[in-house]
């Protein structure tokens, strides 16, 4: 049976929310994120479920990745053995960011070893007539799996994710993958206006996505922006800013945690923070209480290992998280996490002890 899809004004939260999370609401994740007092600093790894665990390749065996990624006993499944296996303090949902454009229609295709590669770029204003709005009934896929998710979980929370309006718009925007975003940047300098009402649209289209995986019982939200580190400060603030602050203002009624993330954004990190999360994920080129410094108080971080450090010895990969540890050490909130996802080679029972190192190392 799929969970009820619940309505929500601005100022609403759904009466079903509260019940579906609150039992995850005293996690130590979410007391993190919350900057409230914890007994052990929290442990998730972006990519934690995926290709790095032989069970999930498994599972997986024949299945394209967007058709897996609509299969809400699978999805489930995936999503769980990370949290099996490690006994991380948050589960991720297991999807892919551009998940909301192929609902709604865009012809596009995920393809091994390239990623996201889309038949026909958006690049003119007619184009926008294809980026409809995105409706509880175009995913209903998603609202079944968390809610077979929520049930297994537990107290472990559940964070839900979306692509941020720049990292969506580049993939829409260049037809794939891009090095250096050339045609990106070229309609966001050489028309403004088109590129702002691109980002706006794409900002819809993103909270309404957000919203359904709260609805449904996401205890978190993150926000990925992958390729926004190919931008410089002014360039941000003008140009993506605003589309990013739009998606966290949907979300903001529900009261859960907002993470945004993004790579190579040390130089955007304080940006970053006005766009309205309330926890700032950090890459692993700035140090922990150097990106405290940037971002400014009141907001939580996560972060922030280098997720090459995974294949050195035990010994050196602990004292590299002993690092990373003591240079948050004084902050309000922290989330430990790497500083980008887990590689497809990573051996899983490292990623195992990492979090069995930070448990004990941090226990208070």
């Amino acid at each position: 049976m799929r969970a009820k899809i619940l309505c929500v004004s601005a100022n609403e939260r759904p009466p079903g929310h509260q019940t579906k999370t609150s039992a995850a609401h005293e996690s130590v994740f979410l007391k993190a994120c919350r900057r409230e007092p914890v007994p052990h600093t929290p442990v998730w790894f972006m990519r934690q479920a995926g290709r790095s665990l032989p069970e999930y390749l498994k599972v997986r065996e024949g299945i394209p990745m967007l058709d897996s990624c609509m299969m809400p006993e699978l999805v489930a499944e995936i999503t769980m053995q990370p949290v099996r296996r490690h006994k991380v303090d948050a589960a991720i949902y297991f999807s892919d960011i551009v998940v909301p454009l192929k609902a709604i229609g865009i012809d596009l295709d995920i393809k091994p070893g390239v990623g996201p590669v889309i038949a026909d770029p958006i690049r003119t204003r007619a184009d926008l007539a294809r980026l409809r709005d995105l409706t509880p009934d175009d995913v209903r896929y998603v609202t079944e799996a968390i809610g077979l998710l929520t049930a297994e979980l537990g107290s472990t929370p559940l964070i839900g994710f979306a692509g941020a309006p720049f990292t969506l718009a580049s993939y829409l925007v260049e037809g794939g993958p891009s090095r250096n975003h050339e045609h990106t940047k070229a309609l966001m300098y050489g028309d403004p206006e088109l590129w702002a009402d691109l980002l706006d649209r794409l900002a819809e289209i993103t909270g309404a996505f957000l919203k359904v995986q709260i609805e449904a019982g996401a205890s978190a939200v993150q926000l990925f922006d992958s390729w926004v580190g190919a931008l410089a400060p002014a360039d941000y603030r003008r140009s993506v800013l605003p589309a990013s602050a739009k998606v966290f203002d949907a979300v903001a009624s529900y009261g859960v945690p907002r993470i945004h993330f993004g790579v190579g954004t040390g130089e955007l990190l304080g940006l970053m923070g006005e766009a309205g999360a309330d926890v700032v994920g950090v890459d692993w080129r700035v140090p922990m209480d150097e990106a405290a410094r940037r971002v400014g108080p009141g907001k939580a971080l996560q972060g922030n290992l280098d997720p090459a450090v995974l294949f050195a010895p035990t010994a050196a990969v602990e004292a590299k998280t002993q690092e990373v540890l003591d240079a948050a050490a004084g902050l309000e909130g922290h989330i430990f996490n790497l500083g980008h996802g887990v590689m497809p080679s990573m051996e899983p029972d490292a990623l195992t002890r990492l979090v069995e190192y930070v448990h004990t190392s941090t226990a208070r």
